[in-house]
């Protein structure tokens, strides 16, 4: 065989292989976007579309951010947060799976102060089913022992503010950074069910990246407005309404949580949820930019899903021993990992990339193993 018809069939080969390569990156391209129920963009001011119509059940969406800005996008019954992806980059997409019941939700679009969309759900047989299929009964003492803990929790993250609050009005730097790390804790405590609220949620922890003024923003209020001030501005200067803002606000989702309506689908979707977010969004971007203590927040946010696991593991581990398991594997690989992180780095501005993505893995298979226990323990 002469020397050119070998370099001929060598660039024949490149070609085909070139050519398979991009058709596989076609397909799997293809298949990541039809998977999806819903694709939804998010530009700088709005959702494309604006209006989506889906039928009732166990629905996908993924979401694009076309803008410039780290973007959330929340569904909302009312108040009440359904579901969301947080810190989704610009030019990346995120997929978001929910169960939804027929009704009208508004959708989040970006920047807390753009307009919101609209999502209607329709009857279908799959909501229909999944609606008869949850059996209270079984879940009266898991519901009724974490109503409890939601209120311990919730008076102690009002008298934790207050501690928070004497301390500014006293102008006292260093006990007020002290308090502000002590208040945290509490509220990450109840955090997966206290963020589903979104008006309080957006008024006790919003983050200035959602802000369409950062930091300068009239909505950056609650926990990281006076993070800003001691730690970033070194100073209790003008945080005093600030304290008082969110002490009046911790009191008021107190008495909501106390008042909340809890069913088994509601208690069984909350800790995988909450993981899921800490995995997806605060694990890899960091949550407390100025005071860098989210190793001490993630504790306190395992220590509220530990809660919901050990209620939840009392239904499930006579149906299947095998998940119960592995939840508790799982759970504890996610606290080691932390616990290993605070006994390495004083503060998370020092921890490595591969780290973070290590404890995101770990956090990701704990929510995945809850994502398991609807189907189980007859919840769809």
């Amino acid at each position: 065989m002469s020397l050119r018809a070998i370099h001929f069939g060598i660039a024949g080969a490149v070609a085909l292989s070139v050519a398979g390569g991009a058709a596989f990156w076609y397909a799997s391209q293809q298949q990541t976007r039809t998977a999806a129920d819903r694709l939804v963009t998010v530009d700088a001011a709005t959702c494309q579309p604006n209006a989506i119509t889906v039928p009732g059940g166990q629905r996908s969406f993924e979401i694009v951010n076309a803008s410039d800005r780290p973007i959330e996008w929340e569904i909302l019954n009312g108040v009440m947060v359904v579901a969301e992806r947080e810190n989704i980059a610009p030019g990346f997409r995120a997929n978001l799976q929910v169960a939804l019941a027929p009704g009208e939700y508004a959708m989040t679009c970006g920047l807390l102060s753009n307009p919101r969309g609209t999502l209607t759900v329709t009857a279908s047989d799959e909501a229909a089913a999944a609606a008869s299929e949850v059996t209270l009964r079984k879940f009266l003492g898991p519901l009724s022992e974490y109503r409890v803990y939601l209120v311990m929790q919730g008076n102690a993250a009002v008298t934790s503010a207050e501690t928070l609050r004497d301390a500014i009005a006293k102008g006292d730097l260093d006990a007020a950074r002290a308090a502000w790390r002590q208040a945290r804790l509490p509220y990450r405590r109840i955090e997966p069910l206290a963020y589903r609220i979104s008006d309080l949620k957006n008024a006790i922890d919003p983050n200035a990246a959602y802000l369409q003024g950062r930091e300068n923003d009239p909505g950056f209020t609650g926990y990281h407005r006076i993070e800003y001030g001691l730690f970033a501005q070194n100073s209790t200067d003008g945080l005093q309404p600030v304290a008082d803002k969110l002490v009046a606000d911790l009191r008021d989702l107190a008495a909501r949580l106390k008042a909340m309506p809890l069913d088994p689908a509601l208690l069984t979707a909350l800790p995988g949820d909450m993981a899921g977010q800490l995995a997806q969004a605060q694990v890899p971007q960091g949550e407390s930019p100025y005071a860098g203590n989210e190793l001490q927040d993630f504790q306190a946010s395992l220590e509220g899903i530990a809660k919901l696991a050990d209620l939840l593991r009392q239904v499930a581990a006579s149906v299947d021993p095998r998940l119960d398991r592995d939840l508790a594997r799982d759970l504890q690989t996610a606290q080691d990992g932390v616990r290993a992180l605070q006994a390495q780095h004083a503060s998370y501005h020092d921890v490595p990339p591969q780290a973070r993505q290590t404890l995101a893995a770990d956090l990701t298979r704990l929510s995945d193993s809850f994502g398991r226990l609807q189907p189980v323990i007859g919840i769809n």
